[in-house]
């Protein structure tokens, strides 16, 4: 249904964790990452993180970055209390590709289409749930799992991996079509403001805030919910 780049993203092997966040694999030290291919870059992807710095990152509703974030063995890393952060750039159709790591029962997630100017993200943008199933209560949840549109479409189980190692996720959006990918599984399909999309709002909490799922264009946005989270190779490509 989606116009899907046929790119083939790696994804790292298991890694300790240490006081400075997950500690490199000798795997993970001989296989690039935050870089793109010759074949990614000629396919469209571009990189939303260059593995040194924050540059084209922002808080939400902020000029700048909040503390509580930063870099660490180059992953974009949620250090401390900060707020979520959002891309400078917004996105109409595109491809998003990331890799990431939890702590034990940690929570995280990945927003979309987000308007500034709401009191919270969530008002305005969908979010790909980020999460230790085993370990949070969220996980209890398919709605709330690893994998789900946060609230309304749920994950199936058994797809993410367990705490220690790289989950690689996908957000495709095109149009109002929209799809969830995680570690090479479609876990989520919908349709945003459709007919199954508007009576799936209208039954939640997300029907208090009208801002939620109607911008045409947005940010990329990473929560902050309170637990450290490693992120990589943070990739999006532009459908036109």
């Amino acid at each position: 249904m989606l116009a899907i780049a046929a790119v083939c993203l790696s994804v790292g092997c298991a890694a300790a964790q240490d006081e400075a966040g997950p500690a490199m694999t000798d795997a993970e030290h001989l296989t690039p990452v935050n870089v793109l291919t010759q074949v990614e870059m000629d396919a469209g992807w571009q990189l939303l993180f260059d593995g040194h710095t924050l540059d084209g990152w922002h808080g939400y509703n902020r000029d700048g970055l909040p503390g509580g974030w930063g870099v660490e063995n180059g992953m974009l890393t949620r250090t401390g209390e900060g707020g979520d952060i959002v891309t400078d750039r917004e996105f109409v159709d595109f491809e998003l590709s990331v890799e990431w790591k939890l702590e034990p029962g940690g929570n995280s997630g990945i927003f979309y289409r987000a308007a500034e100017g709401e009191e919270w993200i969530y008002h305005s943008a969908p979010e790909m749930q980020i999460l230790d199933d085993e370990r949070h209560p969220d996980g209890q949840n398919p709605l709330t799992s690893a994998g789900a549109n946060y609230g309304l479409n749920a994950a199936p189980r058994g797809v993410v991996r367990p705490v220690g190692e790289w989950n690689e996720s996908r957000v495709v959006v095109e149009g109002s079509d929209v799809e969830h990918w995680l570690n090479g599984t479609r876990v989520v399909e919908y349709v945003l403001g459709g007919e199954e999309w508007e009576a799936l709002v209208a039954d939640s909490k997300f029907v208090e805030w009208p801002a939620y799922g109607r911008a045409a264009k947005g940010h990329i946005g990473l929560q902050d919910h309170g637990d450290p989270v490693w992120y990589r190779n943070l990739k999006v490509r532009e459908i036109q």
